[in-house]
């Protein structure tokens, strides 16, 4: 039984989605303004972890996240760059796919995005304003945040305490127009100059927790199984989206909240920021290292807990995917001289180390207890890749169990090297086997260094030469 910790209850409770076989997944998207940070790719690497173990336990899964195209913050950047919102969105949409796609982040089956949605946020407004949950104030349309008696149950926090961080937060022009401090904006009126639609209540653009309320429950329906983001959406963006979304709808919005850790940078575990010169892009690190290691780092943490991000930890990373990786290739090279049959201690043990697996997995998705299993199962693929006789169907059942739990993480473990070389590279190791043969050391020791030059690394194991590239 799969149990996930509730943000709402605070509390782990056994995942039962509303349709059987089927989850309904919603995870908060990025504002595409930049490129993606490291605490944005966290976010969506965690969940597409969680996304990918629903799809191992044999769930189809209907997962939604949304791109904000219309925001502050895209606006001040349209007239720094002297372009349009439109195309800043675009740029940056386009760069986010390019940037998930290399960290091996499967996309959404929807990415709604803010702009597309304008008409179904003005009738989701509507609706508010005729059911007495918002009201509209020069141009503006906010939401009687007081009115939702369960406003701040998913923050856990009292509306007395909300209502002094909103006097303190809010600038006073907004103050001025609002019944309540704590009330936000669901329409925001225009300035000149800014995009805009029209709206009963004037030419403006839609606030931002609108958006996910609306773009959920579109394409999940008024009640869908798991709504993720990070931690700092708790408040006040999701207990927004819970307010709007139960009062217009009269349905509870989403079964499971589920919420994940935050990035610090460096060995003193800074918060990330552009003011302290720590804010670290998926773009730029992506061209410095491998995407596979920052996925494979990210991904082995428990969504919950914090990471530190530091080299040290992406070293270690980078070790103990390559472990996999070797174990992998050791599998796959001995394939070339096995022998039909199969090995019954070994697949048992294979079968434990899967349960272990699985049985951490359920507990809240804990990765960290998970990749301990696969590491097991590295080692003993390796174990019996060394055995003199190995059989065909327990090295294909490792291999292939091997793949499959790292594909759970976002790993592509690679083909085997001998798949990789040409008939040049065959013909220089030949050369080289021959040389040693001969004892001709030298001539042999200059072979390897001119591979290695090329990148073609030569492994002498018991059953034969191996090569691999760099």
């Amino acid at each position: 039984m799969l149990n996930v910790f509730n943000t709402l209850t605070r509390q782990k409770e056994p995942f039962k989605p509303l349709t059987p076989g089927v989850v309904k997944m919603y995870v908060c998207g990025p504002t595409v303004y930049n490129y993606i940070h490291i605490g944005n790719a966290r976010s969506a690497i965690a969940f597409d972890t969680i996304r990918r173990y629903f799809e191992y336990l044999g769930y189809h899964v209907d997962y939604v996240s949304n791109f904000t195209d219309v925001d502050d913050k895209l606006i001040k950047r349209a007239a720094a760059d002297h372009t349009t919102v439109p195309k800043v969105a675009d740029r940056f949409i386009k760069a986010f796919m390019e940037d998930t796609a290399a960290v091996n982040i499967e996309p959404a089956t929807a990415h709604p995005r803010a702009s597309e949605n304008i008409p179904e946020i003005i009738d989701f407004v509507k609706v508010l304003i005729d059911k007495g949950y918002a009201y509209e104030s020069a141009g503006d349309v906010y939401y009687r945040a007081r009115k939702f008696k369960k406003y701040g149950q998913l923050s856990d926090q009292r509306i007395d305490d909300l209502e002094v961080g909103a006097s303190q937060h809010t600038a006073d022009e907004e103050t001025d127009r609002k019944e309540d401090p704590i009330d936000f904006a669901l329409w925001k009126a225009a300035k000149p100059g800014e995009i805009s639609w029209d709206s009963p209540w004037g030419a403006g653009r839609p606030g931002w927790h609108i958006e996910c309320s609306v773009m959920s429950t579109k394409y999940l329906g008024d009640t869908f199984d798991i709504h993720g983001g990070g931690q700092d959406l708790e408040f006040p963006h999701h207990e927004n989206e819970i307010a709007q979304s139960e009062a217009k709808t009269g349905q509870k919005f989403a079964n499971y909240w589920l919420h994940n850790g935050f990035v610090t940078v460096g060995d003193d575990n800074e918060k990330m920021s552009k003011s302290l010169g720590n804010f670290v892009t998926v773009h730029d690190i992506i061209k410095k290292i491998d995407p596979q290691v920052l996925r494979f780092f990210m991904a082995t943490t428990q969504y919950r807990r914090p990471i530190q991000y530091t080299q040290g930890n992406l070293d270690e990373a980078a070790n103990n995917l390559s472990k996999l990786q070797n174990a992998y290739r050791n599998l796959s090279f001995r394939l070339t001289d096995a022998q039909a049959g199969s090995d019954a201690d070994v697949l048992a043990q294979l079968q434990a180390l899967k349960g272990n697996f699985v049985n951490a997995m359920n507990d809240d998705f804990n990765v960290q207890n998970g990749i301990a299993a696969v590491y097991e199962l590295a080692k003993l693929a390796n174990v019996y890749a060394a055995q003199t006789t190995v059989h065909e169907q327990t090295l294909t059942k490792l291999t292939t169990t091997l793949a499959e739990l790292a594909s759970v993480f976002g790993v592509k473990l690679e083909a085997p090297a001998n798949e990789l070389a040409d008939a040049d590279i065959q013909a220089l190791i030949d050369d080289r086997q021959a040389a040693r043969k001969a004892k001709d050391f030298a001539k042999a020791d200059q072979i390897r260094d001119d591979l290695k030059a090329q990148g073609i690394i030569l492994e002498d194991t018991p059953q034969g030469v191996r090569f691999r590239k760099e």
